[in-house]
């Protein structure tokens, strides 16, 4: 696979743009880890490689566990996940499959247990944001670093 163009070195406003959004998740007071699991799940469900690799190293940094990062896939059929997670991961999972799902109620309601109003607006935000990033990365074709062996 062969990158298609350099969105970043074209465009680099709408980069910035899109900083604003990933600024305000990071400010948002979730918890690293839970960012990092959304952002990897909607990419592992879009296939983007290049978010995937980087989600996966920065997951890490932050204290995440390989085993886990393994399972997230399973996540629903996995004990390492707590409630909340897998709230969130669920909810990650209907709005990025959403021309299928149309985000059933049954998702949105299981946020209700674990995530405030604003937690569920903040978490959907950052649902839509990384599912821009792996529709840019994967249609551009963006190519994720290759780690040394």
């Amino acid at each position: 696979m062969s990158q298609r163009l350099n969105a970043y070195a074209i465009a680099p406003a709408a980069f910035a743009a899109k900083a604003v959004v990933e600024t305000y998740i990071k400010e948002s007071g979730f918890d690293p880890i839970l960012i990092h699991l959304v952002k990897m799940r909607a990419s592992q469900i879009n296939g983007c490689a290049n978010c995937i690799h980087m989600h996966r190293l920065e997951a890490l940094k932050d204290g995440d566990t390989e085993k886990r990062l393994l399972l997230l896939s399973a996540f629903a059929e996995s004990n390492l996940f707590t409630p909340r997670e897998k709230a969130a991961l669920q909810w990650t999972e209907s709005l990025t499959h959403l021309p299928d799902t149309h985000a059933p109620d049954a998702d949105y309601e299981g946020l209700k247990a674990h995530f405030t109003d604003k937690e569920i607006i903040d978490l959907t935000f950052l649902i839509a944001q990384i599912n821009g990033w792996n529709r840019i990365s994967v249609g551009l074709r963006t190519v994720h670093p290759q780690d040394k062996a």
